[in-house]
């Protein structure tokens, strides 16, 4: 029986744009779906970079203009990837066409937007993603299980970090990224990661205290470095934080770290183990288990393989490992099957909101320096 395609419309044809563009090419021929994607439309900046991206990446139609992506009749699915500023009004738009809305990372500038968008998704009674993809790791749903199994104990401290170093040289240009209507700096582009991943394995943060800085306060403008523009928002954070389960621990960000490429780690320690992950090596799990003899006692590596779904679908072998694009098609099939009727994303609009608000809290924390409740 032939199966109902979805026809997806891309906002977007950056490096998240074609990382969602793969996802969609190939989830097909990794997973048994209950529909079948199809590249309908990609829109873009003008009509000239639509046109080349749309053929390099696969997409029948293309388009200069997003509202005329979201007000067309043969796309079925609004795919953001655009900078984070435009993110609010296309996914309204979208919500309002009764259109189910994926749409990266962070959800919206702020979280009183981020909220409007939740509602407005919950009014339309929409399927809803957001793009945090890392929490689809076999590894990660492994570490999870782990956790809520009760094979750690009870758990006592986590400890986050997503360091990365693109924005480390003084000369490196004013970007989008540095753009204050898009909201907040490293602490919304790379810290939402380890945020959702902590809310992902632990739960929700009840309370935090926070020192978010701007440590790089002006750029050159690209092209024009003559021109200096002044930064607006952090380049690292430091959290204190207290979970609703009563564990506390610590998260930290920074797009200023000399050396890391993609430092997203945590450490869950509880009374009967720990565990620790780097995504810098993300096939791979480190668990420790108290025993009564230490003498002969240490973390040991566990590997990712089939006996790790989803793992399975993509090799039949452990050890070979599976990459970051590999994600995002797991993060893409739990989508489609949601739109197929299946179970909601973990990681929806609302989980969107709520990291949004720990975002939030962090940046009140530090101006005020005080605690905050959430």
């Amino acid at each position: 029986m032939k199966k109902k395609q979805i026809h997806l419309g891309l906002v977007g044809s950056g490096f998240m744009g074609r990382t969602h563009a793969l996802g969609f090419r190939s989830v097909g021929g990794v997973f048994d779906l209950p529909v079948e994607p199809v590249l309908e439309l990609l829109a873009d900046a003008t009509e000239t970079l639509a046109r080349d991206a749309a053929q390099a990446l696969g997409f029948a139609r293309s388009v200069g203009d997003w509202r005329a992506l979201v007000a067309d009749p043969l796309v079925d699915v609004v795919d953001i990837t655009a900078p984070n500023a435009l993110h609010k009004p296309i996914a309204l738009a979208a919500l309002a066409a009764g259109k189910p809305v994926y749409c990266e990372k962070p959800l919206a500038p702020t979280a009183p937007e981020a909220l409007e968008m939740v509602q407005a998704a919950e009014r339309a009674g929409v399927v809803t993603q957001v793009g945090f993809n890392y929490i689809g790791n076999p590894m990660l749903i492994l570490a999870k299980q782990m956790i809520e199994s009760g094979e750690l104990g009870q758990i006592w401290s986590f400890r986050g970090i997503h360091a990365e170093g693109f924005m480390i040289d003084r000369q490196t240009p004013w970007t989008w990224r540095l753009d204050p209507s898009g909201g907040a700096g490293a602490i919304a582009d790379i810290g939402s990661h380890i945020i959702g991943m902590a809310r992902f394995l632990l739960g929700p943060i009840a309370s935090l205290c926070a020192d978010v800085e701007t440590v790089i306060d002006r750029r050159p403008m690209a092209g024009k470095p003559e021109e200096i523009r002044a930064v607006e928002v952090d380049d690292a954070a430091r959290l204190l934080v207290r979970f609703g389960s009563g564990c506390r621990g610590t998260i930290e960000t920074s797009w200023l770290s000399s050396g890391r490429k993609m430092q997203l780690d945590f450490e869950v320690v509880g009374e009967k183990g720990a565990l620790v992950f780097t995504q810098e090596r993300f096939n791979e799990l480190r668990y420790y288990k108290v025993e009564k003899d230490s003498s002969r006692n240490g973390f040991r590596t566990i590997m990712a393989g089939p006996e790790h779904p989803p793992y399975g679908a993509f090799c039949v072998a452990g050890g070979h490992q599976i990459g970051f694009n590999d994600l995002k098609t797991i993060e893409i099939r739990g989508f489609l099957d949601a739109l197929a009727g299946g179970p909601r994303p973990f990681a929806d609009f609302r989980e969107a909101y709520e990291v949004q608000r720990v975002i939030a809290g962090a940046l009140l924390s530090s101006r005020e320096q005080r605690w905050v409740t959430l």
